[in-house]
């Protein structure tokens, strides 16, 4: 998510065994609020005889936190690709060895030697998408393919929007929205994006996680989201449309990986490469409404998801860039920024 989603399933456990069998074993999943699918928990449980409990966060930051407390109990995390980096570094993930998995063989290929992986020693994709914004298109009849909807919106949208409460993607947004490169260390540059974003904010009505609630509840007519969350959107309001702005796009991936000393480390690199498959991997996508990284992993799934287009990028478009860990020079004046954005 970069792929961030609102935690409506926060602090909830499920639990899903075969009949009265006693479990193999047991598996703790710590991953994004309702992004897991209760039928693919289910099956895992009952093809492995293994108890899962699933618990929810709604940012890779709180994720990071609680595992950095340590004695989390969990051993699945699922963070978006800058955080894998973060966490590899920081010897926070078990050298699982996906690449040596029997369904290996089912990753797309471009989704191998990536930055936060190489060669995929500690993750496997979980799902994938862009991160925009959408607009109903009922309120509004123009042009949204451009970022000037969110820092410079005309009067008819000011007031009307809700931003992520993630100072990475709305600050790279705002890097895009004035033309300077993601983690520059140029002070102007950084003026530059402190500027645009205080200009913007008076239009903005709230910062949150929970996009899919604010646009169809009409609180919206506009939301920072991502592709899966504006195809769940339409679902329920078909006015919605997700933007592709010409000044560029967030890619993110989300993966899955074991945290350093699982307490259930085998039935953890059951899970990996279970949702390897593609029959499980479209199980994921169907529920959630974004792409995996698996070869014909949405061939299972819904044909509407598949030709969505929030799943199919315009070959007009920006290509999704995905932005690798900034510098720890550039984080801090970021948190000042950001400090300073929300104050």
């Amino acid at each position: 998510m970069k792929k961030i989603l609102f935690a409506a399933l926060s602090a909830a456990s499920l639990v899903a065994a075969a009949g009265s069998a006693l479990a193999a074993g047991e598996l703790h999943i710590y991953n994004w609020g309702d992004y897991t699918n209760p039928k693919l928990i289910e099956k895992f449980s009952k093809q492995f005889d293994v108890k899962v409990s699933l618990d929810s966060y709604d940012s890779n930051e709180t994720m990071l936190s609680k595992v950095r407390a340590g004695n989390s109990g969990y051993d699945i995390v699922v963070p978006s690709d800058y955080t894998v980096k973060i966490m590899v570094t920081d010897g926070l993930l078990e050298a699982t060895e996906p690449n040596k998995m029997e369904n290996f063989k089912n990753m797309r290929p471009e989704f191998v030697d990536v930055y936060w992986d190489s060669g995929r020693h500690y993750s496997v994709p979980w799902q994938y998408g862009m991160t925009t914004f959408a607009v109903d298109t009922a309120k509004y009849k123009g042009d949204i393919d451009t970022l000037n909807i969110l820092f410079n919106p005309p009067d008819e949208l000011k007031g009307q929007i809700n931003v992520l409460d993630d100072m990475n993607s709305l600050t790279h947004a705002a890097e895009r929205f004035v033309g300077v490169p993601r983690c520059g260390a140029d002070k102007a540059d950084l003026k530059k994006v402190s500027d645009a974003l205080m200009a913007a904010k008076p239009s903005w009505k709230t910062f949150s996680y929970d996009t899919i609630t604010k646009m169809t509840s009409g609180d919206v007519a506009v939301t920072q989201t991502w592709n899966g969350a504006a195809y769940r959107m339409r679902q329920k309001m078909p006015t919605v449309k997700f933007a592709y702005p010409k000044e560029g796009i967030e890619g993110w991936m989300d993966n899955v990986s074991v945290l350093k000393g699982a307490a259930n480390l085998e039935n953890a690199k059951l899970f990996q490469n279970f949702i390897m498959d593609p029959a499980n991997a479209a199980l994921i996508s169907d529920f959630a409404g974004y792409d995996n990284g698996i070869t014909n992993g949405l061939a299972a799934s819904d044909p509407d998801l598949a030709k969505s287009p929030e799943l199919n990028r315009p070959a007009s478009a920006p290509v999704p860039e995905f932005v690798p860990p900034c510098d720890p020079g550039v984080v801090e004046i970021y948190n000042k920024i950001w400090t300073k954005l929300k104050g």
